[in-house]
């Protein structure tokens, strides 16, 4: 077969394989055009027009659905993502800063480390482990209950207030240690102690913070519980 001839063969065959079925599209716009519904209907893209449903508490922002949101982080309950958040990076700090500085810290007395590992993780849970939690939000103030200071991030004042809060947090952490050691003496040498490692490290950090938040929460509901009953008494009577 000569080479003019395998080339018809080929342009044909070609040409046979990406055969638009012209008819079939110019009858699919057709019926677009004669359709006046879905000419003039805009896509919607707000959740409680598209499910039935209010969100709870959302802005603006976040009442419009994203098709392109994954939505597998959507259905682990809250406080499980939070606590595992703030535990992961709490055991980071105390692998890459603790273990790493290990040479350096090792004739430190317990104050400047918890000093030290304070302040690094005070700027971490501002710069990274808080907007992670806002990230995961389903509505505006979700994950309020699980951080200290729930403001905008970009309030500069937070950055300190962090570092001085988890300076005394890692404090009482370490204060938790001294004391588990002191226990381990007493009980004698029969009982193995590892000391400081990540995973404790994290787990310990997670309940102080918590338990500090839950004492902000409390008191932040006594006083709006107080200022409420204030106006209720203020109001007069209907």
């Amino acid at each position: 077969m000569s080479k003019k001839k395998k080339k018809q063969q080929k342009e044909t065959t070609i040409e046979n394989y990406y055969d638009l079925k012209i008819e079939q599209v110019d009858d699919l716009v057709a019926i677009l055009k004669d359709d006046a519904a879905a000419k003039n209907k805009e896509v919607t893209t707000d959740i409680e027009e598209i499910t039935g449903e209010k969100v709870k508490g959302a802005s603006e922002k976040k009442k419009n659905f994203d098709p392109y949101k994954s939505e597998i982080f959507r259905k682990v309950p809250t406080w499980l993502k939070a606590l595992f958040v703030k535990w992961w990076f709490a055991g980071c700090v105390c692998y890459f800063i603790m273990w790493g500085l290990g040479e350096y810290l090792e004739n430190e007395f317990g104050i400047v480390r918890a000093l030290i590992l304070g302040v690094v993780m005070g700027a971490i849970v501002d710069l990274m482990v808080n907007p992670v939690l806002t990230f995961f939000e389903k509505y505006d103030g979700e994950y309020d209950n699980y951080i200290m200071f729930p403001f905008p991030f970009k309030k500069f004042w937070t950055f300190f207030a962090n570092i001085i809060y988890y300076v005394c947090v890692l404090f009482v952490v370490f204060c938790i240690y001294w004391g588990i050691e002191l226990l381990v003496q007493l009980c004698g040498a029969s009982m193995v102690w590892s000391g400081v490692e990540p995973l404790l490290f994290g787990v310990f950090t997670v309940m102080v913070d918590m338990a500090f938040i839950g004492i902000k929460d409390l008191i932040v509901y006594l006083v709006k519980k107080r200022k409420n009953k204030k106006i209720e008494e203020a109001s007069p009577d209907v």
